[in-house]
């Protein structure tokens, strides 16, 4: 690993034993995020998912990990109310997201912010309006627009990018342009779908210490990854996944399969 890496590694080590005490106090009305034997059953009973349960407090940072079909993915897109459970409940805030009306689930969905491995940045745009583009879609108003974005940007370090379009970006800008507009509406939670994974090793903990920062401010992360140094170097919850079913749940974890 680079001297970056190995730096942060450190850093991020030491944040952790912080966390670890601080959720030693959690109570159990910190609870935000609640999967009760939640099952996805997709035509010709194939199992996505089967009967999972656990639940995700105020300030979490969770790694979730598991093997190319384990069922990560269906995991989040239930989680973000694109498909509905075909057993079990997940309940957000109290509510159970499965009875939300049509007419609210693009309110919720501003509260729940997602971010991509392949970033899914607006061509031939620069990083001010990649940003803005997702406060214009909710009708904001200009001034709010004017307002927010140039906060989110400084927010990911990219002020002095604000003008460059998306082809004259590296990588690790690219993400962090995509972590900007996951973050416009002030999500409660944050979504990482393999944020890294097209990322070299510097950039890679670019984006770790990013999200960090994010998680100090109180927005909950969720880390879907299969990077196993990245996982462990973090020393935070990990919940792994295995043929659909939740096979480990560690308080401060390894990427154990």
């Amino acid at each position: 690993m680079s001297e970056i890496g190995l730096k942060e590694n450190k850093n991020i080590g030491s944040e952790a034993e912080t966390a670890e005490k601080a959720e030693d106090s959690k109570k159990d009305d910190d609870t935000v995020i609640e999967f009760s034997n939640v099952s996805k059953i997709y035509p010709g009973k194939v199992e996505a998912l089967v009967d999972i349960s656990f639940n995700i407090a105020i300030g979490e940072f969770i790694s979730l990990v598991g093997p190319s079909g384990a069922g990560k993915s269906t995991l989040i897109r239930l989680l973000t109310g694109e498909e509905p459970p075909s057993k079990g409940k997940i309940t957000v805030a109290g509510r159970d997201i499965n009875k939300l009306k049509k007419k609210e689930l693009p309110f919720y969905r501003r509260k729940v912010g997602i971010i991509f491995q392949d970033f899914k940045l607006l061509p031939k745009k620069t990083v001010f309006e990649n940003v803005a583009f997702a406060l214009e879609v909710s009708d904001a108003p200009n001034s709010e627009i004017l307002d927010r974005v140039p906060k989110i940007i400084e927010l990911v370090g990219l002020t002095s990018r604000t003008k460059a379009f998306t082809e004259e970006l590296s990588g690790g800008e690219k993400q962090r342009v995509s972590i900007a507009r996951a973050l416009v509406h002030n999500p409660k939670l944050l979504i990482a779908d393999e944020p890294t994974g097209n990322l070299d090793p510097v950039s890679t903990w670019e984006i770790i210490e990013l999200l960090f920062k994010i998680n100090k401010q109180g927005t909950i992360v969720l880390l879907a990854t299969h990077d196993k140094e990245v996982v462990d170097s973090l020393e935070r919850r990990v919940v792994t996944i295995k043929d659909g079913r939740l096979v480990s749940d560690q308080k401060k974890g390894k990427y154990i399969l």
